[in-house]
This record gives C-alpha cells, sequence and structure tokens, in this order.
C-alpha cells in the first residue's frame, strides 16, 4: 500500500474548505429545486441580503461578530488537544457578569463601562470554562463531557436568575433591567451611517483584534508553543516539563473568556438587557467556525464570515421567497455545518490521491 502524500497547505487551509462548502450548497441548491424555486435566484438573493446593501451588511457583520468569538474559543481549546463544547453555555453564564456590572454602574459613559464590562463578562465565562478544565486535570473527567453538561446547568441557572431575581417588578416579560443608552456599547451607524438601522457595534473591531491576539498568543509566545506541544503529544510536553494539568485549566479558563464576549456584544451592544436564550446558538456555530477555519485565525474569520451571511442572506431569502421555510433555510445551514464538521475530511483522501499522482517519484536507494 503507497504512503498517504500530505496536502499542501493551500490545499488544506482554503481548497478543501471551500469545495466542502461547495457541496454543502450544491445539495442546498438540490433542495430549493425540488420546490419549484430557481437556486441561482435563491443565491442571488442571499448576496443581496448578506451583502448587497448596508443594513444587511450590518447584521451579518453583527452574526459575525458573535462567530468569530466562539470559534476563537473552540480553536484556541482544541489547540490543546481539548474539544471544548461548552461555549454556549460560558457565553450565556457571561451575561450575568455583563449585565452585573452594567447595571450597578448604570449611567456611566460607554467608554469607561466597555472595558469593564468586557473584563466581567470574560471572567464570568472563564470561570464557568474553568470548572470543567479543573475536572478533567485533577479529577480525569473528560472535558467534552462535562462542557456538554455544563450548558445545560447554565440554561437552567440563567432561567432562574432572569425570571426571578433579575427581573424588575412590574415587567411581563422575563428580562433584566434595561442599560441606559450612554452606557451601552455604541453601534456602527453613530460613526459610519452607512449601516442603516443594523446592530452591530464596537464588539466587532474587538473581534478582529481577538483575532490578531490569539494567533499572537498560539503561534509567537512561549504559552502558545506549551499549548500546541500538549495537543500534539501530551506525554512528550510532560517529558519537557510542561505541566499539563495546569495548561489544560489555563486553556480552557482563556477559552471561556473568549466565548464570553458574545455576551458583550448582544447584553451590552444589542439588546441593552439580560433575555432568555441570547446566544441562540452561537457556540454551537462556532464548533463549525472553528472546524471549517481549521482553528486558524484566518480560517475562523472567513467562515464566521460565511456563516454571517449564512444567517443574514437566509432570513432575506425566506423574506423574498416565500416558497422557502424557515425549516428549508436552517436545513441549507445544516449541510453546510455538515460537511464542513463531521464530513469535512470526506474529499481528504481524493485530494491525496490526486496530489500523490502529481508528485514526483523518490528514487529507490541502491542496493
Amino acid at each position: 500500500m503507497s504512503a498517504r502524500v500530505p496536502l499542501p497547505a493551500w490545499v488544506d487551509r482554503i481548497l478543501l474548505p471551500v469545495l466542502n462548502v461547495s457541496l454543502a450548497f450544491l445539495i442546498g441548491g438540490i433542495v430549493v429545486l425540488l420546490v419549484g424555486q430557481n437556486p441561482l435566484e435563491a443565491v442571488q438573493i442571499m448576496l443581496y441580503g448578506a451583502f448587497g446593501y448596508g443594513d444587511g451588511f450590518g447584521y451579518t457583520l453583527y452574526y459575525t461578530t458573535n462567530f468569530i468569538f466562539a470559534g476563537l474559543a473552540v480553536s484556541l481549546a482544541y489547540h490543546a488537544g481539548l474539544f471544548n463544547i461548552g461555549a454556549e453555555g460560558q457565553g450565556y453564564i457571561a451575561g450575568l457578569g455583563v449585565i452585573l456590572v452594567a447595571l450597578w454602574l448604570n449611567g456611566t459613559h460607554w467608554a469607561l463601562m466597555m472595558p469593564l464590562m468586557l473584563v466581567a463578562g470574560a471572567l464570568f465565562g472563564a470561570f464557568w470554562a474553568f470548572i470543567p478544565g479543573y475536572l478533567q486535570a485533577k479529577r480525569g473527567s473528560h472535558v467534552v463531557i462535562t462542557t456538554i453538561l455544563f450548558n445545560f446547568i447554565a440554561t437552567s441557572l440563567m432561567s432562574y436568575l432572569i425570571s426571578r431575581v433579575l427581573k424588575p417588578a412590574g415587567v411581563s416579560a422575563d428580562e433584566s433591567a434595561r442599560i441606559e443608552a450612554v452606557t451601552r456599547v455604541p453601534q456602527l451607524r453613530e460613526f459610519i451611517p452607512f449601516f442603516g438601522y443594523s446592530p452591530v457595534n464596537l464588539t466587532f473591531p474587538l473581534a478582529i483584534a481577538a483575532l490578531f491576539g490569539v494567533w499572537f498568543l498560539i503561534w509567537r509566545t512561549k504559552f502558545g508553543y506549551a499549548v500546541r506541544a500538549l495537543g500534539f503529544n501530551p506525554t512528550a510536553a510532560h517529558y519537557a516539563g510542561i505541566s499539563n494539568a495546569r495548561l489544560i485549566m489555563i486553556t480552557m479558563a482563556l477559552s471561556g473568556g473568549l466565548a464570553g464576549l458574545v455576551a458583550l456584544n448582544e447584553v451590552a451592544g444589542v439588546q441593552g438587557r439580560l433575555i432568555l436564550n441570547f446566544m441562540a446558538g452561537a457556540g454551537f456555530v462556532g464548533i463549525a467556525v472553528a472546524f471549517m477555519g481549521r482553528a486558524h485565525p484566518i480560517g475562523v474569520a472567513l467562515a464566521a464570515l460565511l456563516f454571517g451571511a449564512l444567517y443574514q442572506g437566509g432570513q432575506e431569502l425566506a423574506f423574498s421567497m416565500p416558497a422557502i421555510t424557515r425549516d428549508m433555510i436552517v436545513t441549507i445551514q445544516a449541510l453546510v455545518i455538515l460537511f464542513t464538521g463531521a464530513m469535512g475530511e470526506m474529499l481528504r483522501p481524493p485530494l491525496e490521491r490526486i496530489f500523490a499522482r502529481r508528485a514526483p517519484a523518490v528514487a529507490r536507494p541502491a542496493e
């Protein structure tokens, strides 16, 4: 049996994800065709809805912001060999930190409040991720199981706090008191009118900064080297003098802190209050974003933008083509997740065979 030939970096990081997404859209196009609609027209409507005008583009960037933070959270843990499926719950708990600081100092200018709310959200998210990290590092509990369970705990805990503790008297909806306008994170339309009435805000530039920060942390620091060493070979990392248990706990805490920044966007930038289920699945989409982006910040940025466009363009498509229901749009989104996540390696063997045939033959040494 011939040895496997590694794919070139550009094929692994660019071509393979593009082919997976194209296959997902091809099958989605067949679904659209089966209901009697034109797939090319549907794609045109989605692209226009996501990028064709200011409000639509702003909504795309708003969704992208959440997916960047969640994708980075999953990616950072993945480099350490950890599969953090708890970004949804970590971001949800982080909302509690954001709203507590916001209501405590309600009325203070956003320039002072934004860093405080950012730190509070990151700390609450880090704490919620640290516990599964501690349980794996010290007690041997698998982080996949504990982070899944902590999502359910977060949902139940936050539902109780929002509906029974933070809910103001005389308010029928399950929500906290509102953050005053001067305290909320400003929306970009205040600086760039092009974005119209879209909710994209100053957390989007923060997400771009987070992409660079994670890249620098992973590939340009001693800590990042230790994280990657742990991910490649925990036994070798241990014999090299790295404390695996300590590194697992720190990495999980940092991962949760990144997931917690979704709460800054939603609670302080968009909703202006704490509401039930404000995460709306962003933490789970972050898993697909991380794997589609190969856990690299550039890939995460592109994958997050794609999913942001799918979310916003899908809403435009449901409005413009009533025959295509919301369930069908969710199906198309799920196909992208399926082919870039669970089946992301399906096209790798054929590509390896193609590039193996193109590779120059290695001369056999003389006997």
